[in-house]
């Protein structure tokens, strides 16, 4: 399996964010990528595909917003990360905004998604690393592996949340969909709903969603994820949300695990989109299922076992003591 990495992707390090009703210390640190890759060895540098790919999957105004607002942020006299505080959740609408508190509303999902001046080097390269790992398989790999950080799936088209800026489980489908494959099928297997890619493909019939998730009810994203959504229009159908309760083991999540890849078989994609998240784990400090170390080669193994073309994008994972030997576990299952 070719396995890929930027170093850039390390320059994003936020100190602090508003997490539970207090400020706390940032999560998704660099020492998470730093595990995963003493864990599973040498990766290749990504070749470089341009803003093109990530264009056709987010908004122009939205990247803009990523370059610029670490800029417009110091303009306004501010120190630290770029934050937001307040948000449209009424009348959410098109508007010529300037101030740099109004645009960091228009563009985030919540307060845990600082943005610094090393965030939008960081997000481009992470999308570099999941194309390179899709086009990897579409030129023949069985599987490949992009160890993306930040993660992707809670960004939306023109949205930032949940640590993610740029939803690389997105961009990698799409570009399988613009190289000319006709179904392209994620699969979501993190703790936390993918609602950034639910988003995106969510009126659309050509990518399918698949997540295994905690129940919203519950957890974060909460407005997301419930199984009754199923997409709407040409997408009727084309999203199976399967939510988890606190606790869940292999057994139960296996069982789900088998309904997606059976969905998935009926939708017969070209190409399989894995984000894969380890804070299913069951130490993971922000999160509450019960995976082992080993749970996570039985899961891969379930999935390689269907023989779809897989790339697959890292989303979370936060006890990074155990990261790596839980990143490496899911790989050695393709």
């Amino acid at each position: 399996m070719r396995l890929f990495f930027d170093p850039a992707q390390l320059a994003h390090a936020p100190v602090q964010e508003l997490h539970n009703g207090a400020f706390t210390a940032y999560a998704e640190t660099p020492t998470r990528a730093e595990a995963i890759l003493r864990a599973i060895g040498k990766t290749e540098r990504p070749g470089n595909r341009g803003e093109g790919p990530i264009l056709a999957v987010h908004t122009a105004a939205y990247v803009d917003f990523l370059k610029a607002a670490p800029r417009l942020w110091r303009e306004a006299g501010r120190s630290g990360e770029a934050i937001p505080y307040t948000f449209p959740i009424v009348g959410r609408r098109p508007l010529a905004l300037s101030r740099v508190d109004a645009l960091l509303g228009a563009h985030s999902l919540d307060a845990t998604t600082p943005i610094t001046a090393d965030t939008w080097g960081a997000a481009y390269a992470n999308a570099q690393t999941a194309l390179a790992a899709t086009h990897a398989v579409l030129a023949g790999e069985r599987a490949a592996f992009a160890l993306c950080r930040p993660p992707g799936h809670h960004a939306g088209a023109d949205y930032c949340g949940g640590y993610c800026h740029l939803n690389v489980a997105a961009i990698a489908a799409q570009a399988g969909r613009d190289a000319g494959v006709e179904r392209v099928a994620i699969l979501d297997i993190d703790y936390h709903h993918g609602n950034g890619t639910q988003d995106i493909f969510w009126d659309r019939g050509d990518v399918f969603y698949a997540s295994i998730h905690a129940d919203p009810a519950t957890d974060y994203p909460f407005y997301w994820g419930h199984a009754d959504e199923r997409g709407e229009g040409s997408g009727e159908g084309a999203t199976l949300n399967l939510p988890l309760p606190h606790g869940t083991r292999l057994q139960a999540f296996r069982t789900a695990l088998g309904q997606a890849l059976d969905a998935i078989a009926l939708f017969a994609p070209g190409l399989l989109v894995v984000s894969f998240g380890a804070d299913t784990w069951e130490g993971d400090p922000i999160s509450h299922f019960a995976l082992t170390t080993a749970d996570y080669a039985t899961l891969a193994r379930d999935i390689a076992a269907c023989g779809w073309p897989t790339a697959i994008v890292m989303e979370g994972g936060y006890a990074v003591d155990a990261l790596g030997n839980n990143v490496a576990s899911f790989l050695s299952g393709f």
